[in-house]
C-alpha cells in the first residue's frame, strides 16, 4: 500500500507548506511569492523535459485547464492565509474533503464503503464542531482570543473557494494520471502555471520586486517541498488501487501540522479545542482507511 504512505507524506508536506506560505508573505507580496514560487518550482522539474513529450492534444488541453484551476485556487488560498490565523485556515481547509469526495463519487464512479462514509461524517463533524463552543467555557481571555480570530466573510469565502478548486484539481489528477506519467504532468502543468501568473502580472500591470523575492529563503523552501509533495501525490495517483475518496481523507493529516504551527510558530489561541476537532477528524481518517 505504498500509495497510502505517499499520500500521507503529501498531507504532512501540505501542512508544512501552509506555514511556509504565511512566513514567506511576511517579506513579500502575494503575487511576488506566487510568481517566484511557481517559477522556482518549474525550474526544479525542467531536468525531466526529455521525458515530458508525447502528450496528445486533448490531454494537453486538460492539463491547461488543471493549471488554470490551480492558478485561481492559489490566489484565493494565499489571500486567505495572509489574512487569517494559520490554525483556522487549517480547519477550513478540511472542507475540501466534502468537495473532493463528492467529485470522486459523482464523476469517477467511486463507491464508498460503510466505514468510509462514517469517516467522512467524522471529518465533517470535526470541522463543524469548531463553530460550536459552549458558552460556559468562554472566559474573558477566550472571548478576546475568539475576537482576534474573526475574519471577514470575504476571506473565509476565499478559503472555501480554494478548497473547492483544489478538489476539482485532485479529481483531474486521478483522470490525467491514467494517460500521462508523473513527470509529464508535473512539467507541463508547472509551465502553464508560470505562464498564467506572468500574464496576470503583465495585464494587471502589477509591480513586483523580483530580486527581493528571490532573496526570500522561505520561497525557496516552499518551492522545494512543493515539488517533492506533488511528485509523491502524482505517483500515488498512478496506482490502480488508489481512490480519490480515500486520498482526500489522508491528505487532511496536514491539518495537525498547521494547528500546532499556530501554537508554536504564530502564538495563536484556542489551540486545545482545535486539536480536539482535529482528533475527531483523524479518527475519521483512520476508520476510512483501516476498516
Amino acid at each position: 500500500m505504498l500509495w497510502i504512505w505517499l499520500v500521507l507524506l503529501y498531507g504532512v508536506i501540505k501542512g508544512v507548506r501552509e506555514i511556509v506560505k504565511k512566513k514567506s508573505m511576511e517579506k513579500n507580496s502575494i503575487l511576488e511569492v506566487l510568481f517566484v514560487y511557481t517559477l522556482l518550482s518549474f525550474l526544479m522539474v525542467v531536468p525531466g523535459v526529455p521525458r515530458a513529450g508525447g502528450v496528445d492534444l486533448p490531454t494537453m488541453g486538460m492539463i491547461v485547464l488543471k493549471s488554470f484551476v490551480i492558478f485561481v485556487a492559489w490566489i484565493f488560498s494565499f489571500k486567505a492565509i495572509k489574512k487569517m490565523p494559520i490554525s483556522l485556515y487549517g480547519l477550513l481547509d478540511l472542507s475540501r474533503v466534502i468537495f473532493s469526495t463528492l467529485m470522486g463519487v459523482i464523476f469517477l464512479g467511486e463507491a464508498m464503503t460503510f466505514w468510509q462514509t462514517v469517516g467522512l461524517i467524522l471529518v465533517c463533524a470535526g470541522l463543524l464542531l469548531y463553530r460550536y463552543r459552549t458558552a460556559e467555557r468562554r472566559g474573558d481571555s477566550e472571548k478576546t482570543a475568539e475576537k482576534a480570530e474573526r475574519v471577514e466573510v470575504k476571506i473565509v469565502c476565499f478559503a472555501l473557494l480554494s478548497c473547492l478548486l483544489n478538489g476539482v484539481s485532485g479529481t483531474m489528477d486521478k483522470v490525467l494520471m491514467q494517460t500521462v506519467s508523473s513527470t509529464q504532468l508535473q512539467f507541463w502543468y508547472m509551465l502553464f502555471l508560470v505562464l498564467f501568473y506572468l500574464l496576470y502580472i503583465v495585464f494587471t500591470k502589477t509591480k513586483i520586486k523580483l530580486w527581493s523575492a528571490f532573496k526570500n529563503y522561505w520561497i525557496w523552501i516552499l518551492s522545494i517541498i512543493f515539488v517533492i509533495g506533488d511528485k509523491a501525490l502524482f505517483i500515488a495517483n498512478q496506482s490502480p488501487d488508489s481512490k480519490v475518496t480515500i486520498m482526500t481523507l489522508l491528505k487532511q493529516a496536514g491539518c495537525i501540522v498547521t494547528i500546532l504551527a499556530g501554537k508554536f510558530v504564530f502564538k495563536e489561541k484556542n489551540i486545545g479545542y482545535k486539536l480536539f476537532c482535529a482528533g475527531v477528524i483523524i479518527t475519521g481518517i483512520v476508520l476510512s482507511v483501516a476498516m
